[in-house]
């Protein structure tokens, strides 16, 4: 089983590494704004030459594609950017911006032809510094030399602060190879993102979901992230971190003591990698729980069955748009299915509109009063409903109801 995926890894750069990496950050930013502005400036001769009646076929033409606007930067750059050359920075990191900036256009123009789903995508814009360090390399230009070390272009190689024996191991073997490599910069720290094609029959088949382990039905929620029953009436309950909401008091002195520091200042900047750093302590605790409850269920059951979650309506309740964002249930979705799918488990995802709370499990009665402030419900047959309990109890029958489901 051939997939891709991705591995991240912590670099621990020197202090003149780093600098090289912030200087390979800047260059991409620099290319992708100089792609823009090619664009911009061919959409506005065109649009003159419309004016003055130019026939369609002899328009200017615009460099939408990669090729095209690298082929504008290897013309231009020694005579725009001449420091590209002289400080000796990575070719590939401005083939890969290119390549961004036109994913960017193509997304851009697919979303509103219709042919992308998700929200819409706007025109792509400038890119600046506040938007964040990161620049690409393609291919396997970037990759893993040591257990301990990568390799990156224009920079040299690269201590880790983790071990990648996983990884390395499996390349050298011929299992995996690397197709690309994305490094960011978050709270002043670095971090390489290595996307590989690899063949995981072996990494499965040694995590695979039991023989004879427990189909179950999952509600999700606000109160209990994850309540759990077992097709043998087991119920388990999950509870979330919630990291943002512990972080709020810490955040809210952090963007305090930034507003206080004048811009431009070095206390400003130290005061904003403290924000950051805030920030990124709560996705990391976020992943972290996500990445660990979704490897669980995968490798433990052998069916689940999920609601089908209209999260981007969800938040637009500003009321409980900051609990559902810290919860991450888009994100549990996403990963549940693609880890369900490595380790041999099957992901039921029921109807939008099926009414796993309201309905009686025994009667099959539909409580239309019910309202997200009832946790417990009595139904006229008698019978006396646990709101979460009652829900995943309802999708784990329908998903056996259905006949795709064995």
């Amino acid at each position: 089983m051939t997939v891709r995926q991705g591995y991240r890894v912590e670099l621990a750069p020197t202090p003149a590494q780093a600098a090289r990496l912030g200087q390979h950050a800047g260059l991409s930013r620099v290319v992708e704004n100089f792609c823009l502005e090619k664009v911009k400036a061919a959409l506005a001769q065109r649009e003159a030459e419309q004016s003055y009646g130019v026939a369609a076929a002899d328009l200017t033409p615009v460099p939408w594609s990669a090729p095209a606007l690298e082929r504008l930067w290897r013309a231009e750059h020694a005579g725009r950017y001449p420091w590209f050359t002289a400080e000796g920075l990575s070719s590939r990191v401005p083939k890969e911006a290119c390549r961004v900036r036109a994913a960017g256009f193509k997304n851009f123009f697919d979303s509103r032809s219709g042919d992308r789903e998700g929200a819409r995508v706007g025109f792509p814009g400038w890119r600046k510094r506040r938007h964040g360090s990161r620049f690409r390399y393609d291919a396997d230009r970037a990759r893993p030399v040591h257990q301990r070390a990568v390799h990156l272009p224009g920079i040299g190689k690269v201590r880790t602060r983790e071990d990648m024996t996983w990884l390395t191991s499996r390349i050298t073997g011929g299992a995996a190879r690397v197709i690309g490599a994305t490094v960011k910069e978050q709270a002043g720290r670095w971090w390489l993102s290595v996307q590989i094609e690899i063949d995981r029959t072996e990494v499965n088949r040694a995590r695979h979901a039991p023989r004879g382990a427990p189909a179950c039905g999952i509600d999700i929620g606000v109160k209990t992230f994850a309540t759990i029953v077992d097709d043998d009436g087991t119920v388990t309950e999950i509870h979330a971190p919630k990291p943002l909401k512990a972080a709020l008091r810490k955040l809210r002195r952090a963007n305090q003591d930034l507003s206080r520091k004048a811009k431009g200042a070095a206390n400003r900047a130290k005061a904003a990698r403290r924000v950051a750093k805030v920030h990124l302590d709560v996705a990391h605790q976020r992943a972290d729980f996500l990445h660990k409850t979704t490897t669980t269920l995968a490798r433990t059951e052998r069916a689940v069955a999920v609601e089908t979650l209209n999260v981007a309506g969800m938040t637009r309740n500003r009321r409980l748009s900051r609990a559902l964002s810290d919860l991450g249930f888009g994100e549990f979705h996403r990963q549940l299915a693609y880890k369900a799918d490595w380790y041999g488990a099957q992901v039921w995802a029921a109807d939008r509109w099926f009414p796993s709370s309201r309905l009686c499990g025994d009667c099959g009665t539909v409580n239309a009063a019910l309202t997200l402030a009832d946790r417990t419900w009595q139904c006229g047959c008698g019978t006396v409903h646990d709101r979460d309990v009652n829900a995943a109890r309802n999708l784990l029958t329908a998903m056996q109801q259905d006949q795709q489901v064995v």
